[in-house]
Parts: C-alpha cells; sequence; structure tokens
C-alpha cells in the first residue's frame, strides 16, 4: 500500500511540475546559402553558411515579465545549448528566452550587416509574439557573450527607432580584449605545442576585419573590443555603465599551465576583472564578479561552454529578479 501511494504521488508531482513548467516553443529558421566563407589562407578554409533564424521559449498562459537574450549560432554551438539551460528557471518566473543566429559561421560580428540583421529579427519576434520590452537581459559564453556586448555597442551608437530597454548583461568567461587575444595566439603559433586551428583562424579573421594588426592599427582593435588594458581611453567602458553586469570567469590557471602552456596574460579571466575594474572607475557600483572553482566544474574540458554549464543557473535567475526590482 505505502508503494502505491508512494507512485500516486510522484505521479501527481510530476504532474504538476509539467504544468508550472509549460512553454511554448516558437522556432523559425531560413534555409542556409548553398555556400561558404574564407575564415584562412589555406586551400580548404572555407566554413559553410548557417542557418539564420530564432528559438523562442514562452512561459505558456503566464503573463511574460522579461526576456533573456542569448546571440547563439545555429550549428556550431549544437544551437541554444546555452539558452536551453535556462528555459526551466526563466519559465517558472515568467520569462521568455530568445536565441538567434545570423547566417555567418562563427559571427564575431565584425560586421553591421550582422547586427542589423540580429536587430531586425529582435524587433521582429517582440512586435510578433507581443513580448514587453522591460526587463531585457543579455547571456553569454565564449562568441555568444561577445557578440551581446558588440550588439549592445551598435545600437546604442545607431539612432534606431526600436530601442531595447536593457536592464543587465551576464558575461561569462570570453575575450573581451582582441588586442591582448592576437598577442595569445601569436605566442601559440610560435610555441607550437597545441592545435592551431583556433589561433590561425581568429588571427586571420581580426587582421583581415581590423584592417591589420595590433601593432600596424592598434585603433580598429580598441574600438573592436569592449575593453582592452593596452587602450588608454577605453570609451567603449561608456556604452556599459548604466547596466548590472554579473561576470562569471574560471582562471583554470593550472588546467592551462599544463594543457596550453600558457600564462596569466592568456586568459579571458584578466579581461573581465579589467572591465568590472574600469566599470567601477566610471561609477558603475551594480557589478559583481563570480569565480569558480575547480571544485564548481569537474568537466576536464576547461572552456569557455564548460564553465557556463558549470553556472548555478538557479542562483543566476534570483540575481536576475533582483535587478527588475532596481
Amino acid at each position: 500500500m505505502k508503494v502505491h501511494f508512494k507512485l500516486f504521488f510522484s505521479l501527481i508531482f510530476t504532474l504538476v511540475s509539467i504544468k508550472s513548467f509549460s512553454q511554448k516553443m516558437v522556432e523559425y529558421y531560413e534555409p542556409a546559402k548553398n555556400d561558404s566563407l574564407r575564415v584562412g589562407i589555406g586551400k580548404n578554409d572555407f566554413l559553410p553558411f548557417i542557418q539564420k533564424g530564432y528559438t523562442l521559449m514562452l512561459p505558456e498562459n503566464k503573463e511574460i515579465k522579461g526576456v533573456l537574450i542569448f546571440l547563439e549560432d545555429s550549428k556550431y554551438d549544437n544551437k541554444n545549448r546555452s539558452s536551453k539551460q535556462m528555459y526551466m528557471q526563466a519559465s517558472e518566473n515568467d520569462f521568455a528566452v530568445l536565441s538567434i543566429s545570423t547566417e555567418i559561421p562563427l559571427d564575431f560580428y565584425f560586421s553591421k550587416s550582422s547586427m542589423i540583421s540580429t536587430h531586425n529579427v529582435i524587433r521582429e519576434v517582440f512586435d510578433k509574439h507581443h513580448l514587453p520590452n522591460d526587463n531585457i537581459f543579455f547571456l553569454g559564453a565564449s562568441l555568444v557573450g561577445h557578440r551581446a556586448m558588440r550588439y549592445i555597442k551598435f545600437i546604442k551608437e545607431s539612432d534606431l527607432k526600436f530601442q531595447l530597454n536593457i536592464k543587465g548583461i551576464v558575461t561569462c568567461n570570453f575575450t573581451m580584449d582582441f588586442t591582448r587575444k592576437w598577442y595569445q595566439h601569436k605566442r601559440d603559433i610560435r610555441l607550437n605545442r597545441i592545435d592551431l586551428w583556433e589561433p590561425t583562424f581568429i588571427n586571420y579573421l581580426l587582421e583581415t576585419y581590423l584592417g591589420g594588426t595590433p601593432k600596424t592599427n592598434p585603433e580598429s582593435y580598441h574600438n573592436f573590443s569592449s575593453y582592452s588594458y593596452s587602450d588608454e581611453k577605453n570609451e567603449n567602458i561608456k556604452i556599459y555603465k548604466d547596466y548590472g553586469v554579473r561576470a562569471y570567469i574560471e582562471p583554470a590557471i593550472k588546467y592551462k599551465l599544463t594543457k596550453q602552456l600558457r600564462t596569466l596574460y592568456e586568459n579571458n579571466s584578466v579581461d573581465i576583472v579589467g572591465f568590472l575594474a574600469e566599470l567601477n572607475l566610471i561609477g558603475n557600483e551594480n557589478t559583481e564578479l563570480i569565480v569558480l572553482q575547480p571544485k564548481d566544474n569537474l568537466s576536464p574540458s576547461k572552456n569557455a561552454q564548460s564553465t557556463w554549464n558549470a553556472i548555478h543557473k538557479g542562483e543566476l535567475m534570483d540575481w536576475i529578479l533582483k535587478q527588475t526590482e532596481k
């Protein structure tokens, strides 16, 4: 009898949970172009175009209180793998989650057209699905986070009729200083002790789209970076002055030393800490730094995505909700 009662109670709990976190999924992606982009000097250094579009998670039968936005690739990051991790927490608290992809593979948002494309999708989704332009948060690790910073800079500097009312930014272990990043990859290439696909790929893109190297065109690198240690002015910092910022870093110093022979300078953590310091210097006191320790991430891989995977999403949602009260 006790066993039957436990099974019955478990079934009721499951049904209540499903009802509590019921979600509506909307997805629209255009077919990918049958073409590719050059990403290096080799004969095979091309990447195919990806699908442009979006995935929207709506908490069903609820009044939406805010929107979490992830600028994720539709292919190379396994389609919405970061945003999916926030679906339950967002739905429970009446937030929608929007994931957007351009057609550019591994898009760094070098091109204004990428940011305009993203902006148009955001505007159309907000209009079509009657999303509230309030309590808007951008989140992301690696390129997802970098794109958010680039997009925010773009809309702040553009005379666009539709503007998001952004409340906060969640940064997670991504590059902000591309001068530092270029030098990191030059060292990787010189040492030739790790897989060099990423260093050669990224430096090729930086030199191609930023018109040279940090030595020959430093201002272009400073303008492209959210923060740069070598930039004495750091004008871009002012763009993020009025937002709540929560930053996650995982230095993984021993891992990077033993596996990649990288120094403290070859670490995204230095960018994010520097970014927060500059924000505080211009008066933004609504910032928070979370440092993940080895015990917090048991994954054998130590990269931006594994850092995001290890974040306590419920606690992050609590921070987001506190921001909505300010």
